[in-house]
């Protein structure tokens, strides 16, 4: 039976986009509000992505009633949402702010002739109040017949209480410069939620695909899986899909931030959001429209938006007692010094007012969210992945960052590296053998030999007789000859002791720079020598070196091949500790040895086989997340290029993002603290409050759009 509940429950669950929030605590009052009503049990804004989650029966009309205080617009997460951008005067608030600032203007140039407390200055200070502090006493007025204490509630009392005692051009001059701290905290978070906007829009809303002998416009909401799409050269991918035709440059710096464009043809896989830049593609749909890889990570770029770095959630907490502490605080201020020490009531009145003003939470609330979303886009735009502040503030504070090997410092694919020929055959004669015999074989060193005579463009004679040696290796006649090709342990058997002493040294030479060696010979001779590694990717000692540079102290190499190899590769990327001959369970166990000798550790490996030591690690890294599933999942933060070279670029933005969430709460308590210690020697004024308060909000604002400045 509760099985079933739950099952209901999971079903009750809807997304909706929201148009219209302007400001944390107005999204933090609308989930207050959703959560009240009848048919909800739960519900959850995420304000970077501006959406909501509600767990429960409600109507869009009831949801819009909710969130009727900010006038909000809710659409079905699914649906498209044509927004045309509003000129500035089409916006009411804008409006209201630019009459305030006129009528402010006009009462501060005329008070000097007529006198401050004059009717005509006076009545130009009372409307600019009025006009542009509208929302403002309405969300105050109601949030103090309800005893909620907010930023709303400190700024209606402030001014009011500074009408109260006369100071109408100090309370005028509030209400403009909290409308403007307003505005500028919208556009700063428009401004970082337009890199997912901008992701949103990269893949095309229709595309062609051939029906019925037919090529036919459909939008991609009707593309089934299987349905052949037609690519030109120019166009967008509209879905993720396979080349079943032709062959062509693919940009996909949409998708994986690499800029150069990659080959792709038939059999390569193709993401929606990529560039065709060349030939014809015929393209068969493998993901519907809610699947592909863009859609998934616009997902988890909103998710990850809304996860809480402990910082915002240290700001959270710490506002939830600031606010009513600043209220009392305030308060006693005001009427203890007239009431028990025989202080001027308008002076210390105004004290407390002083107070409310630069009490007001809006730098600190606004610190950290600015921040994480300008990084989390920013990164996103990039080609990184980073699924949520946590992860954000956890990969800038890494002193160390494990590797696996394969496909991670190398390409994962063997080639061929050496072909020493020890007779009188040729190398391409030696390679069109050892290929034949290995052209029947899955085995991947048996691969590596196939693709380079096939690089070679050389000719494979037919194969008779052929056997598998289990593993050893294998043998065939070929050309009315029998050859074998293997492992040295196989030759060890076939020849004479003499025979192997002779190219012993070459072979441990070639094995000491860590690639595998295999030979091709009759059972008479070794005919040649072929080395096969896993090739070391071009840009892992740039990388490595870079790490170093912005002061990763330790590097670590965790891999299961031999230790010999282990440390050829590690020793030529620049790894400080190289361990070889691992299990999985061994990986696991050294990223747990790290972290116990104090190491907050990142590990890099591919989504799949290392997955124990990823999610054991501080920070879980995955490379080639674009396509790839398991990486989009497990990973911490994905690398959607399969490419290290974003690495270094992470750790920096996470860095700067860490530094700069430091700064702005610093900075935001401590410009608060200095003018609340201005109280002692009665010169907190409200001119210095509304300097402390609105000037902290506007450098922690600018400060965390610095984010965006950060590049690959």
């Amino acid at each position: 039976m509760k099985t079933s509940e739950n099952t209901q429950q999971l079903e009750k669950k809807s997304v909706y986009r929201v148009q219209g929030f302007t400001c944390t605590n107005c999204a933090a009052q609308f989930e207050q509000n959703v959560k009240a009503l009848p048919g909800v049990k739960d519900a959850k804004v995420n304000f970077g992505a501006s959406k909501i989650s509600v767990e429960g029966e409600a109507t869009i009309e009831e949801l819009e009633k909710a969130g009727a205080f900010e006038n909000l617009r809710l659409f079905p997460e699914k649906q498209r949402i044509v927004v045309e951008k509003e000129s500035f005067w089409k916006k009411t608030t804008n409006i209201r702010t630019v009459i305030s600032a006129v009528l402010l203007l006009v009462a501060w140039l005329i008070r000097d002739q007529y006198g401050e407390e004059h009717w005509l200055p006076v009545s130009l200070y009372a409307a600019s109040i009025l006009i542009g502090g509208f929302s403002l006493f309405l969300k105050g007025f109601k949030n103090l017949t309800m005893l909620r204490f907010d930023m709303n509630t400190l700024m209606t009392v402030a001014i009011i209480g500074a009408a109260t005692i006369g100071e109408w051009g100090e309370g005028a001059t509030v209400v403009f410069l909290f409308a403007i701290s307003e505005a500028l905290e919208r556009y700063s978070m428009e401004k970082a939620r337009q890199s997912i906007s901008s992701l949103m829009d990269i893949a095309p809303k229709e595309a062609t695909v051939r029906k019925n002998g037919q090529d036919i416009q459909i939008p991609v909401e009707d593309i089934q899986i299987g349905d052949i799409m037609i690519v030109k050269p120019g166009q967008k991918l509209a879905m993720d899909g396979e080349i079943v035709k032709g062959t062509s440059s693919i940009n996909q710096a949409a998708i994986t931030g690499e800029s150069i464009p990659v080959t792709k043809s038939v059999g390569d896989e193709v993401f929606a959001g990529t560039l065709n830049e060349e030939g014809l593609l015929e393209v068969k749909v493998t993901k519907t429209v809610e699947d592909t890889t863009i859609a998934k990570i616009i997902h988890l770029v909103e998710e990850a938006q809304a996860e809480r770095a402990p910082s915002q959630a240290f700001v959270d907490r710490f506002a939830k007692y600031y606010t009513p502490m600043i209220m009392l605080l305030a308060l006693g201020v005001a009427v203890i010094p007239p009431l028990f020490f025989g202080g001027d009531w308008n002076a210390w009145v105004y004290e407390g007012l002083a107070i409310l003003v630069v009490g007001c939470p809006c730098a600190l609330v606004v610190s950290t969210p600015v921040a994480i979303v300008t990084a989390i886009g920013n990164a996103a735009r990039n080609g990184v992945l980073i699924k949520g502040g946590i992860h954000l503030e956890e990969a800038g504070s890494l002193s160390a960052i494990a590797f696996d090997k394969t496909g991670t410092l190398t390409r994962g694919v063997p080639v061929v590296t050496d072909l020493i020929p020890l007779q009188s055959h040729s190398a391409n004669e030696c390679l069109s053998i050892a290929a034949t015999l290995e052209k029947g074989s899955q085995h991947p060193l048996a691969s590596a030999i196939v693709r380079k005579a096939e690089e070679e463009e050389l000719s494979l004679p037919d194969v008779e007789d052929f056997s598998s040696i289990t593993g050893k290796g294998v043998k065939a006649t070929v050309n009315s000859s029998e050859y074998y090709i293997g492992s040295p342990r196989l030759f060890e058997e076939l020849l004479s002791i003499g025979r192997m002493k002779d190219i012993q040294s070459q072979i441990e030479k070639l094995q000491h720079e860590g690639k595998t060696v295999m030979i091709l010979g009759t059972s008479k001779q070794a005919l040649a020598l072929i080395a096969v590694a896993d090739e070391v990717r071009e840009t892992s000692k740039d990388v490595i070196q870079k790490l170093h540079a912005i002061g990763i102290k330790k590097t670590i190499m965790l891999t299961g091949d031999n230790k010999a190899t282990a440390h050829a590769i590690g020793e030529k990327v620049g790894i400080t500790d190289i361990k070889g001959e691992l299990l999985p369970q061994d990986k696991l166990e050294a990223i747990k040895q790290l972290k116990k000798s104090g190491q907050r550790v990142g590990m890099v490996g591919d989504g799949v086989n290392d997955a124990p030591a990823l999610a054991t690690a501080t920070v879980g890294i995955a490379m080639g997340g674009a396509g790839t599933d398991t990486a989009l999942e497990t990973a911490d933060i994905a690398l959607m290029a399969d490419d290290l070279e974003k690495l270094p670029f992470t750790i920096k933005l996470s860095r700067k993002a860490l530094q700069i969430i430091k700064q702005n709460i610093t900075f935001s308590l401590a410009i608060k603290l200095i003018a609340l210690l201005l109280v002692v020697p009665g010169w907190l004024t409200l001119w210095i409050a509304i300097f402390a308060d609105m000037g902290a909000t506007l450098i922690v604002t600018l400060n965390g759009l610095r984010l965006l400045r950060v590049r690959d």
